[in-house]
């Protein structure tokens, strides 16, 4: 073998081997995880990929699911060409179409069906990726629908609100400078590897670590304190950690003399919440309770390292997550360095500490004068907090027509399985006079679909995207766009281009656009092509602490309230009390007592394997051989032994809804009591076994995370 045929078997970029090194990010999580790459390329094609060492949040590490980024961009359920469905639907008849003719005739639908029913008839939605959402949104705003809606009605938009309803903004933990950090339910060694290294840091620097998860996770292995709650129970599991914070007087009087509401409330409302109670409604021991609070209220500086979805995942999860951001507030932490810190969102749900023009590009006040969004009349507290439909009534609103009928629905990366009932929103999309999907590979839903467009990748297009320590990237693709396929952005711009033609920001095009965005940072997009690994951005924010001690909080009151002024007006509804008042999931031991006896297990779906992403990497071979046998619920040991399943074995779980059948998995990391199912796979769809209508009443969030089911041999 010669030097040559070496240096190019161990794929080593020099002028030999005509292999280069190109910079960009992966995207397969989103949108904190975006991990620098390095893509090594030769002859226009992808040969290798690293992690990128340069690159401030992941320094040259990657998860499995980056390391197979070669695996996805070459997978062969790509889309190839648009296509038009030429048989039923569902029947995967498809002919190739041009891109013109694919484009023409997605315009031509929606455009009629808005001179003939209003544009409120055509929906808009945002699956993955996010990068391209601002662009959607303004395509939905300027051709005049409120039906702008995302895959967020599922995910962290809920936690967001729990926040706003207390404090009107909010604030992320402060890892690098907290003594404390309480994570609640968040377990970054399978979601955000950067977080876990940090965390791992600050760990051998001394901060204490609170876990609470029902599972023994890898966060609740380094844990100094793991709370290991009984899904759905995590607000009577806050509300007996303030009982004693307040009957112990470790709580932060100043704070709440100045600038919090509704105090006195809360305090007689927790004195009813005693660790003891605690302990029979979540499980934890009441000696634990107490240590945890007491390590919380007196470590200094504590935080809150929250999650996008579990904690919201339940019926009554917006109360839950409300009673554990008071922590914060109670002990003083929120918006201080080291605890809960503010933060300006600076792009696509992002602190990049710097200023932009987003939500003015986005243009989502134009909402105030249409028609009523999707499910807002449903969830008038989402409607008031979150400028978005609330997808998740899209079925109920499909099969009966009101309030009014929606039409058509263009999706970037729809997957109708995100829905509970997820069988009965499949049979719903039958009511659509027209649906087009974009998406990379031919999903389900894409089958679906009146027209399909091929997306490309994130190493074939180019992207903005910043981080938290006031980094930013413009990402160059690093190869062309494989077979016919474009970007979702291209896509969105065409379409404006024959559904909004008046919009002058559009007619810019998109690099002009993102230079309109950004201008009040001082980045360019010429400039950002200087630094294709990525840069700091130039006079990055040094924002103080306690902001609200000069403008105030968000909130109606303008202070943080223990006692919601939003809710207030919805006092007496289920689920809508101003304070954080407890109740257990509807489906659950306490909440449906009935039900219990013939399911007598917890079913906890959707919690995050290492190497799988929603449905994303699931084809993938090299992610897919680290879960073999898949897919499999996991179960306790103790739980296997009572029904006489065995490691591996075939299941059945059943709700009143429905089943699946699937592999057991017998592991110490779940509860007794409780089954857990990772969502999305296609031979079982555990999202198939809940009520479309089992939805929290303030976010409209699924109660995926606790049901009721019983489980067999087969």
């Amino acid at each position: 073998m010669t030097d040559a045929e070496r240096l190019l078997k161990a794929k080593i970029p020099c002028s030999e081997t005509g292999i280069e090194v190109k910079k960009s990010m992966c995207t397969i999580c989103d949108p904190q995880t975006q991990c620098g790459l390095d893509v090594f390329v030769k002859d226009g094609k992808i040969v290798k990929v690293e992690g990128n060492e340069d690159h401030p949040y992941n320094g040259g590490v990657l998860c499995s699911k980056g390391a197979a980024t070669r695996q996805y961009v070459y997978s062969e359920d790509r889309i190839k060409t648009p296509l038009r469905r030429v048989g039923p639907r569902g029947s995967g008849q498809f002919e190739p179409i041009s891109w013109a003719e694919a484009l023409d005739t997605i315009a031509e639908k929606c455009n009629a069906a808005k001179a003939e029913y209003g544009p409120e008839s055509v929906a808009f939605f945002a699956g993955y990726t996010k990068y391209f959402r601002p662009y959607l949104t303004r395509l939905a705003m300027s051709f005049g629908s409120p039906n702008y809606a995302t895959e967020s009605s599922t995910c962290f938009f809920a936690t967001a609100m729990a926040m706003m309803l207390v404090y009107g903004r909010p604030g992320a933990a402060d890892i690098a400078n907290t003594d404390c950090l309480l994570t609640w339910s968040s377990n970054p060694f399978y979601t955000n590897p950067g977080n876990a290294r940090m965390l791992l840091k600050r760990k051998k620097e001394g901060m204490k670590i609170i876990c609470v998860d029902p599972r023994r996770s890898p966060t609740a292995g380094f844990a100094d304190i793991h709370l290991p709650v009984r899904p759905g129970t995590d607000g009577a599991l806050a509300l007996a950690m303030a009982n004693v914070i307040i009957s112990e007087n470790l709580h932060d009087k100043d704070f709440i003399r100045e600038y919090t509401v509704g105090f006195e409330e809360y305090r007689a409302y927790v004195a009813g919440f005693t660790p003891e109670r605690g302990e029979t409604l979540t499980g934890v021991p009441a000696a634990r309770i107490r240590e945890a609070a007491r390590l919380f209220a007196k470590s200094g500086k504590s935080a809150i390292m929250f999650s996008a979805s579990p904690v919201v995942h339940h019926t009554n999860g917006v109360q839950n997550y409300r009673a554990v951001f008071m922590l914060s507030g109670l002990t003083g932490n929120y918006d201080v360095k080291g605890g809960n810190f503010v933060q300006p969102m600076s792009f696509i749900h992002m602190p990049g500490r710097f200023y932009s023009r987003e939500a003015e590009f986005e243009n989502r006040s134009a909402r105030a004068k249409m028609a009523p969004a999707i499910g807002s009349g449903n969830f008038p507290v989402w409607n008031k907090l979150v400028p978005e439909a609330q997808i998740m009534y899209l079925p109920e609103q499909l099969r009966t027509g009101k309030p009014y009928k929606v039409r058509c629905l263009l999706g970037f990366g729809p997957n109708y399985r995100m829905w509970p009932d997820s069988d009965g929103m499949l049979a719903s999309l039958e009511n659509l006079d027209f649906f087009a999907a974009t998406d990379v590979f031919m999903t389900d839903t894409c089958q679906q679909a009146d027209i399909v467009l091929p997306a490309c990748t994130s190493l074939e297009r180019s992207e903005f995207r910043c981080y938290g320590m006031g980094y930013a990237i413009w990402t160059q693709p690093a190869i062309a766009p494989l077979y016919d396929s474009r970007s979702d952005v291209d896509i969105i711009f065409e379409l404006a281009k024959r559904m909004c033609p008046e919009d002058e920001l559009f007619a810019m095009g998109y690099e002009k656009c993102v230079d309109w965005i950004l201008e009040p940072s001082g980045l360019t997009v010429e400039e950002m092509k200087k630094h294709p690994g990525g840069m700091f951005v130039p006079d990055p924010l040094d924002l103080p602490e306690r902001k609200y001690m000069d403008g105030g909080f968000g909130t109606p009151s303008g202070k943080m309230e223990f006692v919601s002024k939003i809710l207030e007006p919805y006092e007496g509804a289920p689920g809508l009390a101003s304070l954080p008042v407890y109740t257990p999931p509807k489906y659950s031991p306490e909440g449906s007592p009935e039900i219990y006896k013939d399911y007598p297990l917890i079913l906890n779906t959707g919690s995050r394997l290492p190497m799988f992403v929603h449905t994303r990497t699931y084809r993938l071979s090299w992610t897919s051989s680290l879960r073999p046998g898949h897919p499999l619920a996991d179960i306790n040991p103790a739980d296997a032994k009572k029904y006489g399943i065995e490691q591996g074995g075939r299941i059945r779980i059943s709700t009143p809804k429905g089943c699946i059948e699937v592999g057991a998995n017998l592991t110490e990391m779940v509860r007794p009591g409780v089954v857990h199912m990772y969502h999305g796979h296609m031979e079982a769809d555990a999202n198939k076994l809940l009520e479309w209508d089992y939805l929290d009443p303030i976010s409209g969030f699924p109660g995926f995370k606790s049901a009721l089911c019983k489980i067999e041999n087969i």
